[in-house]
């Protein structure tokens, strides 16, 4: 091997290294990359998915998680089927709130299911929304009630329901449900019907 280029590289190591002791290597600087990002990966990363739709959260590097219940994370896109009726179920399993009297945490798993109209919920920003619930001191029926009229008055749905399955402290396991459907069509009958006959086969509940 040529004594030149071993010294070179010999020289060349010794820098590398010196820079990772000293904590000025660059390796990951992003504009010092060989290959530099193209312009539709730079402007994927500013910009959201879907922002001519007024979507702000999906696909955003930038997501922030409010710190207290905050409604107006919630974002709607249009129903592209509205000409037929259909059923939208989430299950949310990884729900959280706070007892308002003791602070201490309670823990669910929140089941929403709508048929919308016009708008729909977007998805993640339905996760921020009920992340917001985090800190935030509610009984376990307050809190799906809330949930249930944030979301009638982000999309006027034709009928929702929302479930929460909550784990038990104390003892007792609450299972809060309530619903809606549109006042003076089949809907409200609907909502009266599915509410009537809710829970009629009650499950064991042997596993929380």
């Amino acid at each position: 091997m040529d004594m030149n280029f071993r010294d070179e590289m010999k020289k060349m190591f010794e820098e590398v290294i010196g820079e990772i002791k000293s904590g000025t290597a660059d390796f990951f600087d992003e504009e010092k990359k060989p290959f530099p990002k193209s312009e539709k990966e730079t402007q994927t990363e500013k910009s959201p998915v879907r922002a001519d739709e007024g979507l702000q959260n999906l696909g955003s590097k930038n997501t922030k998680y409010a710190s207290d219940y905050s409604p107006e994370v919630l974002e709607t896109f249009d129903n592209k089927h509205p000409d037929n009726d259909y059923f939208v179920k989430f299950n949310c399993p990884e729900f959280t709130s706070l007892c308002p009297i003791t602070g201490q945490p309670d823990f669910a798993t929140i089941y929403i299911s709508y048929i919308p109209d016009k708008k729909m919920v977007e998805s993640k920003s339905l996760k921020l929304y009920l992340f917001s619930f985090r800190n935030h001191g509610d009984f376990h029926e307050d809190c799906v009630n809330i949930i249930m009229k944030d979301l009638i008055k982000l999309m006027n749905p034709k009928y929702i329901e929302v479930w929460g399955k909550f784990l038990p402290r104390g003892g007792i396991s609450i299972d809060p449900y309530c619903n809606y459907g549109r006042p003076d069509t089949k809907w409200e009958k609907l909502a009266w019907e599915r509410l009537s006959h809710h829970d009629l086969y009650p499950e064991n509940v042997d596993n929380r």
